[in-house]
């Protein structure tokens, strides 16, 4: 015999119910069957609901019943054929209406007893069973319904009966020896006591019936209908990358159930445990596919992780003090008083110095148990012994589970490591000594980010995703953006990195999508997106709270650059082109820097300098490996080199400044670069990066702009000043020339003093031949001394500097 079980959603609706006929059919071809059904989706619910409602006085529990007929009724219409309706409308007018009566009584003594509360909540699998046993019939004649009650007798614990199973196995066996029907349908969730009154099972419940009845007839296999493929990995409504699990232990499916995995109520794997009874988990949408196999030999993988799972919604108890030190029976006297209070402990840790114990509750029980354990202790609370009991809520407890893990070193190293990158903070931990669960317990707002960032460690073949938030989509974003696009498959492929843009904004608009923008349509989706707000991008950036964040700015925003410690504190890398952070006050950049260790959370900025040349990486090298610099001299404008290389007799001065600017070269306010102010900030940044610690007025700037030029407060006004001074850029040029040489615009530091100004670069020197927009860099340090170690490429541009941008992203992908 084989017996099948199916959840609700598989009986959701007519069209379900019929799918689920047609699996009981093609099943019934090949071997006798038990089945066993749940309520309708929802109706158990709203049952609960009604009883409540009743109860407090409310007459719209008329209303949650008249929705529950209808449910019913509906589905009647459409399975069952007119000519043979009679028969089950009475039988369902005769429930609604035992119904009726109860919710009335309720109503009028306005309470409801847990007795009471049971047999309104088992009305959904009554009214459900006997509807699908008609419609059944239509297709397999030799079959049947059995009321569960009559054969599954438990103790009167209302609410969760306790299952005498003596007499249960023995009703159940004597039942299939004295029946020779192909099918027997059965209500799940239902039982009786002893004494005849009804009984639940547990929300859940209906699993354990089927497992029940599985034991008792010793059946072939045991089959658990869902509407999913399978036990997952994790949960796949929150982890999308989660993958079905073929094969399974016994005991690893317990702890998995145990620990949140809703396709399995707990106790149901205990009854068929005995008799090494296999489990499948199979889908009801996709009965071909294979599903879960739960049995004592389970397929041996690689992986010693089988998933990951967790509890939302859980309080954390703490009982600490000296007086609990050498105390033989403190633990003892905790949990009885839980106990007493009929709490359920489901996390337990305890320090070896017995300075304190804590415990994971249900948040429904924090109070109440607060409550009865300072009672309990309230003699050494007085005395100061023992503090009173601290609460902590919104908490979740977390679950790697494996049978194999206490045979792999280094599993829990891994998980916490993993947790710790991400600014998941742990609260506590507990493992038991078969190794087979490693729980922790975190703040529930993080659970999202925690279970994909473990998934991603431990079944994703190391494949990190990032997550991408982009503010400044111009000239260089768009470049960034597009070669995201292009690369996308190569990184995950090769790199094993899967980058997502999960946001974008420019001055205008902004636009989120958690599962990642389509890059393809990025531009439409900007269009349509809602207006731009920085305080809402933070904000919405927090809440997502998605693993391997980064904010990447490609502005040149003051204000911008001023909200880098907002995502730095919220454990979101930051990487960015945008110079004014890290050449604001030094206390300002120190204070990033200092953000970025503490949180965990990169913060870099190689386009800075260079573009997309590795000038600031290189520094850090030289740096970490001990070598101190002494003096740096450098052409770092690709703008202004683009510029000063262009400039001649026949194209003025003007002029070359407007082309640079279209070309992507300068600022989108050039006198930024012309005043000498982006140079100051470069090599001051590379002056902080070398160890020294200065200030941007402590660089003397030589610029070369006449004073009206500079005093200009628009792009027009300062081009027109631009053309009123052509002369004086003439006279420069001249110059150079009569000493043969060229126009460079250096920036130097030495000796503690740095200055940046237009030199007269003789031919001799390696900065002359400079050509077109390139930066150059020459660091003298301590073991280069003689010949410095220069760096030399295009340092403007909005592709270089784009994917300056992107190696800094895939640099956090690396780590």
């Amino acid at each position: 015999m084989i017996v099948l079980k199916f959840g609700g959603t598989s009986v959701a609706n007519a069209q379900n119910i019929s799918k689920t006929i047609d699996i009981v059919y093609n099943k019934s071809k090949e071997s006798k069957l038990a089945v066993v059904v749940s309520a309708f989706s929802g109706v158990t619910d709203l049952l609960i609901l009604a009883g409540k409602t009743a109860s407090v006085k409310d007459k719209s529990y008329k209303d949650i019943v008249s929705q529950i007929e209808k449910k019913h009724k509906d589905a009647i219409d459409e399975l069952i054929p007119l000519s043979e309706q009679s028969d089950i409308i009475d039988a369902i007018n005769h429930e609604i209406n035992l119904l009726k009566t109860l919710l009335d009584g309720c109503y009028l003594l306005g309470e409801l007893s847990n007795r009471t509360a049971d047999i309104v909540a088992g009305f959904g699998e009554l009214l459900s069973s006997q509807i699908i046993a008609v419609a059944l019939k239509q297709k397999v004649s030799n079959s049947s319904f059995k009321d569960s009650r009559e054969v599954i007798k438990t103790n009167s614990n209302f609410g969760k009966a306790n299952v005498d199973f003596d007499i249960t196995n023995t009703l159940i066996s004597d039942y299939f020896k004295n029946n020779d029907f192909q099918v027997v349908l059965f209500p799940g969730f239902i039982a009786s006591s002893v004494d005849g009154n009804t009984t639940t099972l547990g929300r859940g419940g209906s699993d354990y019936t089927a497992a029940i009845i599985a034991a008792a007839v010793k059946a072939e296999v045991l089959e658990i209908w869902t509407d999913v493929n399978g036990m997952f990995t994790a949960n796949p409504k929150i982890v999308k990358q989660a993958q079905p699990i073929e094969t399974i232990s016994y005991q690893e499916a317990m702890e998995l159930s145990h620990f949140g995995a809703k396709v399995l109520y707990p106790p149901t794997i205990q009854p068929v445990l005995k008799d090494s009874i296999p489990i499948f988990i199979k889908n009801t949408f996709e009965p071909e596919v294979y599903g879960t196999l739960i049995s004592n030999h389970p397929a041996a993988t690689n992986n010693p992780i089988k998933g990951i799972s967790h509890i939302d919604n859980i309080a954390l108890l703490t009982l600490e003090g000296s007086g609990m030190i050498g105390v033989a029976g403190s633990s003892k006297r905790l949990f009885e008083v839980l106990s007493n209070e009929s709490i359920n402990v489901i996390f337990i840790t305890q320090a070896s110095s017995e300075h304190s114990i804590c415990i994971g509750i249900l948040n429904a029980d924090a109070d109440k148990a607060k409550t009865a354990i300072d009672k309990a202790f309230e003699l050494e609370i007085a005395q100061n012994k023992i503090d009173e009991c601290i609460v902590e809520k919104d908490l979740c407890i977390v679950a790697l589970v494996g049978e194999s893990m206490k045979n792999h070193q280094g599993i829990s190293g891994k998980m916490f490591s993993t947790l710790g990158k991400n600014n998941v903070n742990i609260r506590a931990i507990a493992q038991g000594a078969s190794e087979r669960n490693i729980s922790v317990v975190i703040n529930e707002k993080d659970v999202k980010k925690a279970l994909n960032t473990l998934h991603e460690r431990f079944f994703e073949d190391n494949t990190k995703q990032l997550n991408l938030f982009v503010m400044g989509i111009g000239n260089v974003g768009e470049k960034f953006i597009d070669q995201i696009s292009q690369q996308k498959k190569f990184l995950k492929e090769n790199l094993k990195i899967n980058l997502r843009v999960i946001g974008l904004s420019n001055s205008r608009k902004m636009v989120f999508d958690e599962e990642g923008i389509n890059l393809k349509d990025w531009k439409a989706s900007v269009d349509q997106g809602e207006t731009a707000n920085v305080a809402t991008f933070i904000t919405r950036v927090k809440e997502l709270n998605l693993r391997n964040s980064i904010f990447v700015d490609i502005t040149a925003n003051y204000d911008i650059a001023n909200i880098y410690d907002k995502f730095l504190k919220e454990n979101v890398a930051v990487v960015t082109c945008n110079k004014i952070a890290c050449s604001s006050e030094y206390d300002n950049y120190k204070n990033l820097k200092n953000l970025s260790r503490k949180y965990n959370a990169p913060f870099l900025f190689e386009t800075n300098v260079g573009a997309g040349l590795p000038i600031i990486d290189t520094l850090k090298h030289l740096i970490a490996s001990g070598d101190k610099v002494n003096r740096i001299n450098a052409v770092l404008s690709g703008s202004l080199n683009f510029i000063f290389n262009n400039f001649s007799e026949t194209y003025n001065f003007h002029d070359v400044v407007k082309e640079a600017g279209v070309q992507g070269f300068t600022e989108p306010d050039p006198k930024i670069d012309l005043s000498g102010v982006d140079v100051a900030r470069k090599i001051l940044i590379l002056i902080r990066e070398s160890g020294y610690k200065m200030e941007m007025e402590d660089i003397v700037n030589n610029s070369f702009l006449p004073k009206e030029c500079m005093e200009t407060t628009n792009n027009d006004d300062f081009f027109k000043s631009l053309i009123k001074h052509a002369a004086h850029f003439d006279n420069l040029l001249a110059e150079a020339k009569a000493k043969n040489s060229r126009l460079k615009f250096v920036a130097s530091f030495e000796n503690g003093k740095a200055s940046v100004g237009l030199q007269f670069i003789p031919s001799d020197s390696p900065f002359y031949n400079l050509e077109g927009k390139d930066n150059i860099v020459q660091f003298y340090t301590d073991r280069y001394v003689d010949q410095p170690l220069l760096i030399k490429g295009a340092g403007a541009g909005a592709a270089v500097t784009a994917s300056g941008i992107f190696a800094d992203v895939i640099r956090i992908g690396n780590v």
